[in-house]
C-alpha cells in the first residue's frame, strides 16, 4: 500500500459505486457516502510484517446492508500476470492469498477470487479476526479451478475481493467454487453495520503454490512503474491530481506562429496497458485546461488527442495571445482494467 497517486494520504468519501483508491486498488459503496477511504502511515511496522503504510476503509454510518448492496475492495489482476496459473483447465494450479489485517470489530470476513468479466465463477472464503484493533497475518489457500472463462493478455485475468459488508444477491458458501458472481461468504460479519468502525489492510500477497512464502518488497521504483502501467500521473508523488499546485513541476506547451494556438506531447513514463484515457488540468486545478500564465488565465485544451500507449498530444487552439506566452498544466493517463 505505498503507492497512492490519486488520492495520497488524504480521506476520501466513496460517492460514486466505485473509484480507484491507493494504486490498483478500488474501492466499491452500492451506496453513496457510508464508506471512505485512506492511505495511512503504520505507527508500528514490526506488528505487521514491517508494512510501513496500509489501507483504511472506515463505516461513515451505522448501514443496514440490503441484499444487493456490496461494500469493499478489489484488485483486477491482467491476464498476463496469471497465465501460468493454467486457470479454467485440468492443470489448473492451487494459489495462497496472504495479508495483514485490523479491524475495530473482531467477527468473521470474507472475501472472493472470481472471474472479471460477466462469467460469473467466483471463489468465496473467510477469516476470522480473532481481536479488535490488533494486526493479524492470514493466509487463504484456494484450488485451482478447472472451470470458468479467465481473461488473457491485457484483459482482466481475475479479481480479488475483500467484503466489509455484502448482501445475500452476491454471497455464497465459502471454500468452493461456483458459477456464480459471488464477492463474499455467507456467515460474515459487516463492517458497515458499526458507525466508525474501521478496517485495514496491507502485505496483500497472492502465489502459485499451497504455501505463503514471505511478502516480496520490490524497490519503491519498481513498485511505482508496475502501478504506472495502469495509471500515472505528470504532477510530483505527492500532489494530488487536480490541485492548485502554482506550476511546480508542470509540462509547458510551446505556442506557435499563429498566436492563438499552443501545441505539446505528454509523454508517459511507462508503457499503458492500452490506449489510456488523458485528463489534462491546469496549475491552478481545472480539469481541461492548461494555464497561460502569461496573461492569468485557463486555456481549453480543445483536442487530446491519444497517441497510443506512450504519449498524447495536446492543443490548444484558443486563449493565446502571443508566441512568448507561457502555457503550463499537468495531466493524467488512466489504463485500468
Amino acid at each position: 500500500m505505498v503507492i497512492s497517486q490519486r488520492v495520497g494520504t488524504t480521506s476520501t468519501t466513496v460517492s460514486a459505486v466505485s473509484v480507484y483508491g491507493l494504486d490498483r486498488w478500488r474501492v466499491n459503496s452500492s451506496q453513496a457516502s457510508k464508506i471512505s477511504f485512506q492511505q495511512q502511515a503504520i505507527a508500528s511496522p514490526q506488528s505487521c510484517g514491517n508494512n510501513r503504510y496500509t489501507m483504511n476503509i472506515t463505516s461513515l454510518a451505522a448501514t443496514t446492508v440490503g441484499a444487493s448492496d456490496y461494500y469493499g475492495v478489489n484488485q483486477f489482476i491482467e491476464g498476463f500476470n496469471m497465465q501460468d496459473l493454467g486457470w479454467g483447465t485440468s492443470a489448473a494450479q492451487t494459489v495462497t492469498l496472504s495479508f495483514w489485517i485490523y479491524a475495530t470489530v473482531a467477527g468473521t470476513y470474507s472475501g472472493a477470487i472470481r472471474t472479471g468479466d460477466s462469467s460469473n465463477y467466483s471463489y468465496p472464503f473467510t477469516y476470522t479476526i480473532n481481536s479488535a484493533n490488533t494486526w493479524e497475518f492470514k493466509t487463504v489457500t484456494i484450488p485451482g479451478p478447472t472451470a470458468g472463462t479467465w481473461g488473457t493478455g491485457t484483459s482482466v485475468g481475475l479479481d480479488v475481493w475483500f467484503s466489509v459488508g455484502t448482501g445475500s444477491t452476491f454471497k455464497g458458501t465459502a471454500g468452493s467454487w461456483s458459477a456464480n458472481n459471488y464477492v463474499a461468504a455467507t456467515g460474515e460479519i459487516a463492517l458497515v453495520n458499526t458507525n466508525a468502525a474501521a478496517w485495514y489492510i496491507t502485505g496483500v500477497q497472492l502465489e502459485k503454490g499451497s504455501t505463503a512464502t514471505s511478502f516480496d518488497y520490490r524497490p519503491y521504483g519498481t513498485e511505482l512503474a508496475l502501478c504506472q502501467r495502469y495509471f500515472e500521473k505528470s504532477y510530483n508523488m505527492s500532489v494530488v491530481p487536480g490541485a492548485a499546485s502554482g506550476g511546480s513541476g508542470s509540462l509547458s506547451i510551446t505556442c506557435c506562429g499563429n498566436t492563438n494556438r499552443a501545441f505539446g506531447n505528454a509523454v508517459f513514463k511507462v508503457s499503458k496497458r492500452s490506449d489510456p484515457t488523458v485528463t489534462f488540468y491546469s496549475t491552478e486545478g481545472t480539469s481541461g485546461n492548461f494555464r497561460n500564465t502569461s496573461q492569468g488565465t485557463n486555456v481549453p485544451v480543445s483536442v487530446a488527442s491519444t497517441g497510443g500507449e506512450n504519449q498524447a498530444s495536446i492543443i490548444c487552439s484558443s486563449g493565446i495571445v502571443a508566441v512568448t506566452d507561457t502555457i503550463l498544466g499537468f495531466f493524467t493517463a488512466a489504463s485500468e482494467l
